[in-house]
């Protein structure tokens, strides 16, 4: 028997996890609501774990956010989103005024350089997301 053929390749179709060599070594017993169970195996099922796996997986992956990480996510969004509520008043003067004099406000150039960087911001916090 080759190298190769001792490697054993994980099965696509097993929902359990994979025996640890040196066996279990700590039990966590987590106490959910009855919403946060069905939810819980709702998701299971839809990956096609047991819930065990779902939750050992989500809580050791790296592209998980813990609570502070998403609080922090959704403080940015929340700053962003007020920042460009007052860019887009801005613009809608800038606009107003240039409707009605004809002339192109000088003001005009900083406000779409200041969108731009909203922008840029939003794409940062998009990729933080990811």
């Amino acid at each position: 028997m080759s190298e190769e053929e001792n490697v054993r390749r994980p099965n696509p179709l097993r929902r359990r996890r994979a025996n640890s060599p040196a066996g279990s070594k700590k039990r966590r017993d987590v106490w959910v609501t009855v919403e946060e169970e069905a939810a819980l195996e709702a998701r299971a099922k839809r990956e096609k774990v047991t819930v065990p796996n779902l939750l050992v997986s989500a809580a050791l992956s790296e592209h998980s956010d813990s609570p502070t990480e998403r609080r922090a996510i959704a403080a940015e969004l929340m700053a962003l989103h007020n920042l460009l509520a007052r860019s887009s008043n801005n613009i809608n003067q800038l606009a107003r005024q240039a409707n009605a004099t004809g002339d192109f406000p000088a003001e005009a150039s900083q406000a779409l350089k200041h969108i731009r960087t909203v922008a840029m911001r939003i794409d940062d916090a998009i990729d933080g997301l990811m």
